[in-house]
């Protein structure tokens, strides 16, 4: 065993639990279900149920913690959304949306005992600074397996995505320029300034920020420092994330069964997600 297996195994198991948990944006049977809850539009239906868990919170801590959207984005959704649909009744609704979604793409058979393992780990998790973690992991043990397997692959989500904010925090990064530097790297500009809601004039000024630390060449694309510095967020992440997993009681050999009990749900969930979307896993290696 080396140092790296762990940081490796928990870097592979994200993309598994990262496509699980994305199935409650994509799949059509969830986005009916929070459209019967009065949430008509996608992105009502995203920041609502995202931030469900917290409460009826308003647009700042939610831009906070979500991270790369534009105040004027999370601003249209929010605090309004808690008029069309309480917290209770959205998380009711995703709930419900997933667990349908679920036994519509799942290979058939039972999924009690990768249910129980997920949610074993996840609700062990160590939640200290992670605000979207916690709250996810506060909510009520699903007796159903099927919800029990999505809730529990959204706490493994959020707790990594709430280390993957810290990093990039520690690194001096903003939202936007997060967005930017990965944008120059490895993803598309216009799908992730459109999902996140920057405007041209605060893109270009995210860039020329980035390009004066020498993050940026002159053709906006990712120069060699950026490149460097993607690289270490990317490694404090993986780093935090086992971590958690470890504290939870993840052994490596534990984990790696996990990942490849996980792996079958993972890539029939990670079919769903369209050709063209802002998530950063695009692949499921292994």
């Amino acid at each position: 065993m080396t140092d790296e297996e762990g940081p490796a195994l928990a870097r592979r198991l994200w993309a598994l639990f990262e496509s699980v948990h994305a199935v409650v944006y994509f799949h059509p049977t969830t986005l009916a279900a929070l459209e019967a809850a009065g949430l008509r539009g996608f992105w009502r239906g995203y920041f609502a149920q995202r931030s469900a868990p917290l409460g009826p919170v308003g647009e700042a801590p939610v831009r906070a913690s979500f991270f790369g959207f534009s105040a004027s984005m999370t601003a249209r959704a929010l605090p309004a959304v808690w008029g069309l649909a309480s917290p209770a009744e959205v998380l009711a609704a995703r709930l419900d949306g997933t667990g349908r979604a679920l036994a519509e793409v799942l290979p058939e058979g039972p999924h009690d005992r990768l249910a129980d393992d997920l949610w074993a780990l996840a609700s062990a998790l160590p939640c200290d600074g992670r605000v979207l973690a916690a709250a996810n992991q506060a909510l009520p043990r699903p007796e159903d397996p099927l919800h029990r397997l999505w809730l529990a692959a959204t706490i493994l989500r959020e707790h990594r995505g709430d280390g993957h904010v810290a990093a990039l925090v520690a690194a001096g990064l903003t939202g936007v320029e997060s967005l930017v530097l990965r944008a120059g790297s490895d993803l598309s500009r216009p799908v992730l300034q459109a999902a996140r809601g920057w405007t041209d004039e605060e893109w270009t000024a995210a860039a020329e920020g980035l390009a004066a630390r020498g993050l940026l060449r002159d053709d906006r694309t990712t120069s060699d420092a950026g490149k460097r510095l993607l690289a270490r967020v990317e490694e404090t992440t993986d780093d935090l994330a086992w971590d958690g997993l470890a504290r939870a009681g993840g052994t490596v050999d534990g984990v790696r069964r996990l990942a490849h009990d996980l792996r079958a749900p993972a890539v029939a969930c990670h079919a769903v997600l369209p050709e063209v979307h802002p998530i950063g896993v695009l692949e499921i290696d292994g």
